[in-house]
């Protein structure tokens, strides 16, 4: 639990009067050093979160317990991390709930997996899959350090999972509420992912590029097994405000990727077709990707 008086191990956030910011971990006996002096960590442990210090140079420093969404884009990566404006966006949107069985693959930097965690509480579970172990080290590390998990210990509702979840899925018979697609080709692990998704249970896929977006989404459609799938992306800007100058920020959060959902149908059963017909061209001649049933290949334009 994140709360009460600073303890030793814990990561702190410090934020000085330029807004730079620094994390780093509690140890008795150790200082803080930057451009503005040092401090001392002793002065920190035992103190409430909200506090200000002054470094031995006069710098003033904000002192807070780093948030998961300041902890996640500052945190070591192996593999880009899931910011947290598609985070939010999959638990929400996902529907991630306490107690959730969630699957996901890859694990990345660990920045999903530790809001999969806090979505699906104590009496959950969350199984990352990933393929390559240098970047399963540097999650696994992330995921302990926020958490604040022991030495040779981990948090007790994850595992994970070296290895490809197309394969490694199927053979465990693990069956599951939610599945999170974080991957090059998702497409490839839908077929696994239908298999161990419960009736109503829901596949979210997370890809960066339309390419990536149009096969996942027509592979979801060709399957069968999957309601109509939900593409799309989310843009955060924030805004300036100072009395009467009222403007939209100079930063912005535009693309990082696209997400798309579907639910799992029962067993044996299909969605109701389509009835507005596809736009011309969508499947012509040029189109070499799946196809949706009862989607006939269109003829060339004739001179």
């Amino acid at each position: 639990m994140h709360r009460g008086p600073l303890r030793a191990g814990e990561w702190v956030r410090l934020t000085d009067t330029k807004g730079r910011r620094h994390n780093f971990e509690l140890v008795p006996g150790k200082r803080f050093f930057s451009n503005r002096g040092h401090l001392e960590h002793d002065d920190l442990i035992g103190r409430e979160e909200g506090f200000t210090l002054a470094s031995s140079a006069g710098g003033e420093y904000l002192v807070f317990r780093p948030l998961l969404s300041e902890f996640v884009v500052s945190m070591p990566r192996g593999a880009a991390v899931v910011y947290p404006k598609d985070a939010a966006q999959i638990v929400a949107l996902a529907d991630i709930f306490p107690g959730a069985r969630v699957v996901e693959a890859g694990v990345g930097s660990g920045a999903l997996t530790c809001s999969l965690l806090r979505a699906v509480g104590p009496f959950g579970r969350v199984t990352s899959y990933e393929r390559r172990e240098e970047f399963a080290e540097v999650a696994q590390r992330n995921v302990h350090q926020f958490f604040g998990a022991p030495e040779g210990s981990s948090h007790p509702a994850w595992q994970l999972r070296l290895g490809d979840l197309a394969e490694a899925l199927p053979a465990s018979g693990e069956r599951c509420d939610r599945i999170i697609l974080d991957m090059l080709a998702p497409w490839e692990c839908l077929d696994a992912a239908a298999d161990a998704l419960v009736p109503g249970g829901i596949v979210c896929a997370y890809v960066a590029t339309t390419t990536q977006l149009s096969r996942f989404v027509e592979t979801v459609r060709a399957h069968g097994g999957f309601t109509e799938p939900q593409p799309w992306e989310s843009l955060v800007r924030d805004w300036h405000v100072e009395g009467l100058a009222v403007r939209p920020g100079h930063k912005m959060i535009g693309h990082t990727a696209f997400l798309v959902t579907a639910r799992r149908m029962a067993p044996g059963e299909r969605p109701p077709r389509k009835t507005r017909r596809p736009a011309p061209g969508a499947y012509g001649p040029d189109y070499s990707g799946p196809r949706p049933p009862d989607v006939p290949v269109e003829e060339p334009a004739s001179d």
